[in-house]
Protein backbone atom coordinates (compact mmCIF):
# COMPACT_ATOMS: atom_id res chain seq x y z
CA UNK A 1 0.00 0.00 0.00
CA UNK A 2 0.89 3.65 -0.33
CA UNK A 3 0.34 5.10 3.13
CA UNK A 4 0.48 8.60 4.59
CA UNK A 5 0.75 9.38 8.30
CA UNK A 6 -0.09 12.69 9.94
CA UNK A 7 1.34 13.10 13.42
CA UNK A 8 4.27 10.86 12.48
CA UNK A 9 6.61 12.81 14.77
CA UNK A 10 4.43 12.02 17.80
CA UNK A 11 4.68 9.09 20.19
CA UNK A 12 2.42 6.60 18.37
CA UNK A 13 3.48 7.87 14.94
CA UNK A 14 7.17 7.19 15.58
CA UNK A 15 6.28 3.55 16.30
CA UNK A 16 3.81 3.19 13.42
CA UNK A 17 6.15 4.42 10.67
CA UNK A 18 8.83 1.69 11.08
CA UNK A 19 6.12 -0.98 11.27
CA UNK A 20 4.61 0.14 7.97
CA UNK A 21 8.01 0.33 6.30
CA UNK A 22 8.85 -3.16 7.54
CA UNK A 23 5.63 -4.33 5.87
CA UNK A 24 6.94 -3.11 2.50
CA UNK A 25 4.47 -0.24 2.33
CA UNK A 26 5.41 2.91 0.41
CA UNK A 27 5.34 5.30 3.34
CA UNK A 28 4.94 9.07 3.39
CA UNK A 29 4.73 11.39 6.38
CA UNK A 30 2.98 14.75 6.42
CA UNK A 31 4.81 17.23 8.65
CA UNK A 32 4.75 20.95 9.27
CA UNK A 33 6.84 23.07 6.91
CA UNK A 34 9.30 23.87 9.70
CA UNK A 35 10.76 20.39 9.10
CA UNK A 36 11.60 21.44 5.57
CA UNK A 37 13.39 24.56 6.78
CA UNK A 38 15.95 23.11 9.15
CA UNK A 39 13.97 21.67 12.06
CA UNK A 40 15.30 18.11 12.50
CA UNK A 41 13.05 15.08 12.41
CA UNK A 42 13.03 12.93 15.55
CA UNK A 43 16.00 10.57 15.60
CA UNK A 44 13.85 7.48 14.99
CA UNK A 45 12.53 8.98 11.73
CA UNK A 46 15.81 10.60 10.70
CA UNK A 47 17.41 7.12 10.80
CA UNK A 48 15.01 5.90 8.09
CA UNK A 49 14.68 9.17 6.17
CA UNK A 50 15.90 7.57 2.93
CA UNK A 51 12.90 5.20 3.01
CA UNK A 52 10.33 7.92 3.57
CA UNK A 53 8.57 10.38 1.34
CA UNK A 54 8.14 13.63 3.28
CA UNK A 55 5.40 16.06 2.31
CA UNK A 56 4.83 19.39 4.00
CA UNK A 57 1.62 21.10 5.09
CA UNK A 58 -0.19 22.71 7.99
CA UNK A 59 -3.53 20.91 8.20
CA UNK A 60 -5.22 24.19 9.08
CA UNK A 61 -4.48 25.29 5.49
CA UNK A 62 -6.62 23.44 2.94
CA UNK A 63 -4.56 24.48 -0.07
CA UNK A 64 -1.30 23.20 1.41
CA UNK A 65 -3.00 20.04 2.64
CA UNK A 66 -4.38 19.37 -0.84
CA UNK A 67 -0.94 19.85 -2.37
CA UNK A 68 0.58 17.36 0.08
CA UNK A 69 -2.10 14.75 -0.62
CA UNK A 70 -1.64 15.20 -4.36
CA UNK A 71 2.09 14.57 -3.92
CA UNK A 72 1.68 11.50 -1.72
CA UNK A 73 -1.30 9.88 -3.53
CA UNK A 74 -1.95 7.48 -0.61
CA UNK A 75 -4.22 4.46 -0.54
CA UNK A 76 -4.50 4.78 3.24
CA UNK A 77 -4.13 7.82 5.52
CA UNK A 78 -3.47 7.42 9.24
CA UNK A 79 -4.60 10.65 10.90
CA UNK A 80 -2.75 10.78 14.23
CA UNK A 81 -2.01 14.51 14.38
CA UNK A 82 -3.80 16.40 17.15
CA UNK A 83 -3.26 19.32 19.49
CA UNK A 84 -3.78 18.78 23.21
CA UNK A 85 -2.82 15.13 23.71
CA UNK A 86 -0.57 16.06 26.65
CA UNK A 87 -2.26 19.43 27.32
CA UNK A 88 -5.99 18.64 27.24
CA UNK A 89 -7.14 22.04 28.54
CA UNK A 90 -5.76 23.95 25.57
CA UNK A 91 -7.50 27.07 24.25
CA UNK A 92 -10.80 26.44 22.47
CA UNK A 93 -9.72 28.29 19.30
CA UNK A 94 -6.52 26.25 19.10
CA UNK A 95 -8.39 22.98 19.55
CA UNK A 96 -10.98 23.88 16.92
CA UNK A 97 -8.43 24.98 14.32
CA UNK A 98 -6.12 22.01 14.74
CA UNK A 99 -8.44 19.15 15.62
CA UNK A 100 -11.68 20.02 13.86
CA UNK A 101 -10.76 22.22 10.88
CA UNK A 102 -7.54 20.23 10.39
CA UNK A 103 -9.42 16.93 10.22
CA UNK A 104 -12.00 18.33 7.79
CA UNK A 105 -9.29 19.72 5.52
CA UNK A 106 -7.52 16.36 5.51
CA UNK A 107 -10.69 14.44 4.65
CA UNK A 108 -11.67 16.78 1.82
CA UNK A 109 -8.16 16.75 0.37
CA UNK A 110 -7.80 12.97 0.66
CA UNK A 111 -10.99 12.11 -1.16
CA UNK A 112 -10.53 14.81 -3.77
CA UNK A 113 -7.34 13.06 -4.85
CA UNK A 114 -8.37 9.46 -4.17
CA UNK A 115 -11.71 7.81 -4.89
CA UNK A 116 -10.55 4.46 -3.48
CA UNK A 117 -8.58 5.57 -0.42
CA UNK A 118 -9.42 5.25 3.24
CA UNK A 119 -8.69 7.31 6.35
CA UNK A 120 -8.03 5.86 9.80
CA UNK A 121 -8.78 8.56 12.39
CA UNK A 122 -7.21 8.28 15.84
CA UNK A 123 -9.81 8.93 18.54
CA UNK A 124 -9.75 9.24 22.32
CA UNK A 125 -12.02 7.31 24.72
CA UNK A 126 -12.80 10.62 26.44
CA UNK A 127 -14.98 11.59 23.48
CA UNK A 128 -17.81 9.57 25.05
CA UNK A 129 -18.16 12.16 27.86
CA UNK A 130 -15.85 15.11 27.13
CA UNK A 131 -14.37 16.77 30.20
CA UNK A 132 -11.82 19.03 28.52
CA UNK A 133 -11.23 20.99 25.34
CA UNK A 134 -9.14 18.27 23.69
CA UNK A 135 -11.79 15.58 24.14
CA UNK A 136 -14.60 17.89 23.01
CA UNK A 137 -12.74 18.90 19.84
CA UNK A 138 -11.96 15.28 19.01
CA UNK A 139 -15.62 14.38 19.48
CA UNK A 140 -16.62 17.21 17.14
CA UNK A 141 -14.08 16.07 14.55
CA UNK A 142 -15.43 12.51 14.66
CA UNK A 143 -18.97 13.83 14.11
CA UNK A 144 -17.78 15.39 10.85
CA UNK A 145 -16.04 12.14 9.94
CA UNK A 146 -19.29 10.24 10.44
CA UNK A 147 -21.22 12.78 8.38
CA UNK A 148 -18.82 12.54 5.43
CA UNK A 149 -18.66 8.75 5.64
CA UNK A 150 -22.43 8.40 5.57
CA UNK A 151 -23.25 11.20 3.15
CA UNK A 152 -20.37 10.73 0.70
CA UNK A 153 -19.70 7.02 1.40
CA UNK A 154 -16.08 7.90 2.08
CA UNK A 155 -14.09 5.09 3.73
CA UNK A 156 -13.44 6.71 7.09
CA UNK A 157 -12.81 4.56 10.18
CA UNK A 158 -12.23 5.45 13.81
CA UNK A 159 -9.63 3.96 16.12
CA UNK A 160 -10.34 4.80 19.76
CA UNK A 161 -6.87 4.40 21.27
CA UNK A 162 -6.87 3.70 24.98
CA UNK A 163 -4.18 4.50 27.58
CA UNK A 164 -1.03 4.00 25.54
CA UNK A 165 2.43 3.73 27.09
CA UNK A 166 5.89 2.55 26.07
CA UNK A 167 9.38 3.74 25.06
CA UNK A 168 9.66 7.29 23.76
CA UNK A 169 6.53 8.71 25.35
CA UNK A 170 6.46 12.37 26.39
CA UNK A 171 8.10 12.82 29.79
CA UNK A 172 5.14 14.70 31.29
CA UNK A 173 2.72 11.81 30.83
CA UNK A 174 1.99 9.41 33.68
CA UNK A 175 4.10 6.31 33.00
CA UNK A 176 7.38 8.04 32.03
CA UNK A 177 6.95 10.59 34.83
CA UNK A 178 6.47 7.75 37.31
CA UNK A 179 9.52 5.88 36.02
CA UNK A 180 11.61 9.06 36.26
CA UNK A 181 10.67 9.59 39.91
CA UNK A 182 11.09 5.91 40.82
CA UNK A 183 14.53 5.72 39.18
CA UNK A 184 15.62 8.72 41.27
CA UNK A 185 14.17 7.11 44.40
CA UNK A 186 11.81 10.03 44.89
CA UNK A 187 8.22 10.14 46.10
CA UNK A 188 5.57 10.67 43.42
CA UNK A 189 2.76 13.16 44.16
CA UNK A 190 -0.35 12.10 42.25
CA UNK A 191 -4.13 12.25 42.13
CA UNK A 192 -6.30 9.78 44.04
CA UNK A 193 -5.34 7.14 41.46
CA UNK A 194 -8.75 5.48 41.58
CA UNK A 195 -9.38 6.13 37.88
CA UNK A 196 -9.49 2.83 36.00
CA UNK A 197 -7.91 2.79 32.56
CA UNK A 198 -7.16 0.27 29.81
CA UNK A 199 -3.34 0.33 29.51
CA UNK A 200 -2.08 -0.77 26.10
CA UNK A 201 1.55 -1.08 25.04
CA UNK A 202 2.45 1.06 22.03
CA UNK A 203 3.55 -1.88 19.85
CA UNK A 204 0.07 -3.36 20.22
CA UNK A 205 -1.49 -0.02 19.30
CA UNK A 206 0.36 0.27 16.01
CA UNK A 207 -0.36 -3.38 15.18
CA UNK A 208 -4.06 -2.67 15.72
CA UNK A 209 -3.92 0.40 13.48
CA UNK A 210 -2.20 -1.58 10.74
CA UNK A 211 -4.87 -4.30 10.97
CA UNK A 212 -7.64 -1.69 10.74
CA UNK A 213 -6.13 -0.32 7.53
CA UNK A 214 -6.76 -3.69 5.83
CA UNK A 215 -10.21 -4.43 7.23
CA UNK A 216 -13.43 -4.52 5.20
CA UNK A 217 -15.83 -2.48 7.31
CA UNK A 218 -18.79 -0.18 6.85
CA UNK A 219 -17.77 3.50 6.54
CA UNK A 220 -17.95 5.38 9.87
CA UNK A 221 -17.16 2.23 11.86
CA UNK A 222 -15.10 2.94 14.96
CA UNK A 223 -13.26 0.27 16.92
CA UNK A 224 -11.56 0.30 20.30
CA UNK A 225 -7.80 -0.26 20.35
CA UNK A 226 -7.23 -1.59 23.86
CA UNK A 227 -6.75 -4.75 25.88
CA UNK A 228 -10.23 -5.03 27.39
CA UNK A 229 -8.68 -5.09 30.87
CA UNK A 230 -8.66 -2.25 33.38
CA UNK A 231 -6.19 -1.24 36.08
CA UNK A 232 -6.30 1.84 38.27
CA UNK A 233 -3.74 4.60 37.96
CA UNK A 234 -2.50 3.80 41.47
CA UNK A 235 -2.05 0.11 40.57
CA UNK A 236 0.15 1.10 37.64
CA UNK A 237 2.20 3.55 39.69
CA UNK A 238 2.70 0.89 42.39
CA UNK A 239 3.85 -1.62 39.75
CA UNK A 240 6.42 0.86 38.44
CA UNK A 241 7.87 1.45 41.92
CA UNK A 242 7.97 -2.30 42.59
CA UNK A 243 9.79 -2.90 39.30
CA UNK A 244 12.40 -0.19 39.90
CA UNK A 245 12.96 -0.89 43.59
CA UNK A 246 15.05 2.17 44.42
CA UNK A 247 12.96 3.65 47.19
CA UNK A 248 10.45 6.45 47.17
CA UNK A 249 6.72 5.85 47.08
CA UNK A 250 3.52 7.07 45.46
CA UNK A 251 1.63 9.85 47.26
CA UNK A 252 -2.00 9.34 46.19
CA UNK A 253 -4.26 12.30 46.86
CA UNK A 254 -1.42 14.84 46.86
CA UNK A 255 -2.90 16.31 43.65
CA UNK A 256 -6.54 17.01 42.81
CA UNK A 257 -8.38 14.78 40.36
CA UNK A 258 -9.34 16.45 37.10
CA UNK A 259 -12.93 17.74 37.26
CA UNK A 260 -15.45 15.72 35.25
CA UNK A 261 -12.98 12.93 34.45
CA UNK A 262 -14.51 9.54 33.68
CA UNK A 263 -13.82 7.04 36.44
CA UNK A 264 -13.58 4.03 34.10
CA UNK A 265 -12.38 3.73 30.51
CA UNK A 266 -11.94 0.16 29.24
CA UNK A 267 -12.01 -0.96 25.61
CA UNK A 268 -14.60 -3.24 24.06
CA UNK A 269 -11.92 -5.64 22.88
CA UNK A 270 -14.38 -8.43 22.04
CA UNK A 271 -16.11 -6.32 19.39
CA UNK A 272 -12.75 -5.29 17.93
CA UNK A 273 -11.58 -8.90 17.78
CA UNK A 274 -14.85 -10.01 16.16
CA UNK A 275 -14.70 -7.35 13.42
CA UNK A 276 -10.95 -7.09 12.97
CA UNK A 277 -9.50 -10.45 13.99
CA UNK A 278 -6.93 -8.63 16.13
CA UNK A 279 -6.26 -8.32 19.83
CA UNK A 280 -3.51 -6.89 22.02
CA UNK A 281 -1.10 -9.50 23.36
CA UNK A 282 1.22 -7.57 25.72
CA UNK A 283 0.30 -7.78 29.40
CA UNK A 284 0.64 -4.72 31.60
CA UNK A 285 3.50 -6.22 33.61
CA UNK A 286 5.37 -7.21 30.43
CA UNK A 287 4.81 -3.80 28.85
CA UNK A 288 6.09 -1.99 31.92
CA UNK A 289 9.22 -4.18 31.98
CA UNK A 290 9.84 -3.36 28.31
CA UNK A 291 9.36 0.33 29.01
CA UNK A 292 11.78 0.20 31.95
CA UNK A 293 14.45 -1.30 29.68
CA UNK A 294 14.41 1.94 27.64
CA UNK A 295 14.09 4.33 30.62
Amino acid sequence: MRVLITGATGFVGQHLVPLLIAGENETAILVREAYGMGQPLPASLAAIRDRLQVVYADLRNYRLTGRALQQAQPDVVFHLAAAGVADPFLAVDTAMRHNVAGAINLLRATFKHSSTGRVIVARTPGEAAPANTYQASKAAAWSFCQMYARQMRWSIYGAAIFQTYGPGQQSNTLVPATFAAALRGQDFPMTSGTQQRDWIYVDDVVAGLAALAKADLEPATSLDIGTGKGATVLEVVNQVYALVGRGGRPLPGALSDRPGEQERQVADSQRTNALLGWQADTSLSEGLRKTLAFS
